[in-house]
């Protein structure tokens, strides 16, 4: 009983509860308030969950328990992750494959450009930091790698760094990781919003070179005709996340798509066939923003208030510089790649950059910007690629160096 008291309680979970609404409430507030046409949008949730973190955080642990209060916010931030991908597998399935089969090996190309910049952005620091660091280079090493997993909002990235580091350096990596998350999350968010300004692009122009194949059109025509499970779809997107979280589950010699790789392959699957005989498999669209602007929301919450009580706890100047390095670097490097060599389109460039960089709140921003959800296609697209590589580049970092 004590066991179960200290894990979960009647007391902690409305304060949980009222914890996450509140912030939830002035999130959006702040994320309304517009400069020059720019927001945060979503991603004000996650400042405000920094800051509660960093200011109620200690006060939360010591009244509910510190194993009460970071294990229901994992369940939390996980429970939001599945919710916003699982979405974003159903928007993007009808187009996906299309897509993915005509842009192939430009999706693959940028998604490795992006992470590669980053591994190597991420190497000068160390380089150059070890030299000004009070920290040993194992440490240090660790401590970098976590940073550029926070830099790529990377949970995949982070659990291979934590890996590849042993069990002695895990700390140092998820500090850096806390440290980076901030920047890594809010430095993408206003690079989507800021690109189409600085560029003056016609969103109108833009969104019709985001060409919609004719099957999917006759795909959502010929599902209204279709038996379905329940009104909203919710059958067949418990079900496809379900199958999603089993297949991330699975590891093959250290590597496993994650819940969030297993999902959107499922969810892909599913919103790309649409229907299995006559029965639908596909949520309605007014179902699917819900749950992804839920889901995004829950994310942000969770994961903003573990890495706002570590922020405060060991943050330093310089390892915050890194992290915007490490942030902005393949950005710019991605995005011109796209636009010169590659010759995608503004929202496919855009769409492609927030899947290299793995980051989920970008896309919901790029998403409202572009005033379309077919950009969910090229996350969609060049997102696996861009996981493969993310865990790839955190081992060698941490052997290399």
């Amino acid at each position: 009983m004590e066991l179960f008291d200290g894990i979960l309680s009647i007391k902690g979970v409305t304060f949980l509860m009222i914890s996450v609404m509140a912030v939830a409430a002035l999130g959006y507030i702040l994320g309304r308030v517009t400069i020059k046409g720019v927001s945060l949008g979503t991603a004000g949730v996650f400042l405000v969950s920094l800051i509660y973190g960093g200011v109620f955080y200690d006060n939360l642990s010591d009244e509910m328990g510190a194993a009460f209060v970071k294990n229901s916010l994992k369940i939390v931030d996980n429970l939001g992750l599945i919710l916003f991908v699982s979405a974003v597998g159903f928007i993007a399935g009808p187009n996906f494959f299309s897509n993915f089969k005509k842009n192939f090996k430009s999706f693959v190309a940028l998604a490795v450009i992006v992470i590669l910049s980053g591994g190597l952005a991420c190497a000068g620091c160390i380089m150059v930091g070890r030299n000004f660091t009070d920290l040993d280079n194992d440490n240090f090493t660790a401590l970098m790698s976590g940073i550029l997993s926070g830099a790529l909002t990377s949970t995949p990235g982070l659990s291979a760094a934590k890996e590849a580091a042993g069990h002695d350096l895990e700390e140092a990596v998820s500090v850096g990781s806390g440290i980076a998350y901030i920047f890594g999350v809010i430095g993408v968010v206003l690079f989507v919003q800021l690109i189409p300004k600085i560029l003056k692009a016609d969103m109108a122009k833009e969104r019709e070179l985001l060409k919609v194949t004719e099957k999917s059109s006759k795909e959502m025509k010929s599902s209204k005709k279709l038996i379905e499970m329940d009104s909203f779809g919710l059958m067949p997107f418990a079900l496809a996340a379900v199958i999603g979280i089993i297949l991330g589950s699975f590891k093959f010699k250290n590597f496993s798509l994650s819940t969030t790789g297993g999902c959107l392959l499922a969810t892909l699957v599913f919103g790309h066939f649409g229907r299995v005989g006559r029965v639908s498999i596909m949520p309605k669209d007014t179902t699917l923003k819900v749950l992804r602007e839920l889901g995004l929301m829950f994310f942000l919450i969770g994961s903003g208030i573990a890495g706002g009580a570590k922020f405060v706890e060991y943050f330093k100047p310089v390892y915050f510089v890194y992290g915007m390095i490490i942030t902005i670097v393949p950005m710019i490097i991605g995005f011109l790649f796209a636009k010169y060599v590659l010759k995608l389109s503004l929202l496919n460039n855009l769409g492609s950059i927030t899947g290299g960089m793995t980051s989920t709140p970008a896309l919901g921003t790029l998403i409202s910007t572009a005033g379309t959800e077919d950009v969910a296609a090229a996350y969609a697209s060049t997102y696996p690629a861009a996981l493969i590589s993310v865990v790839l580049i955190e081992q060698f970092i941490i052997m290399l160096f």
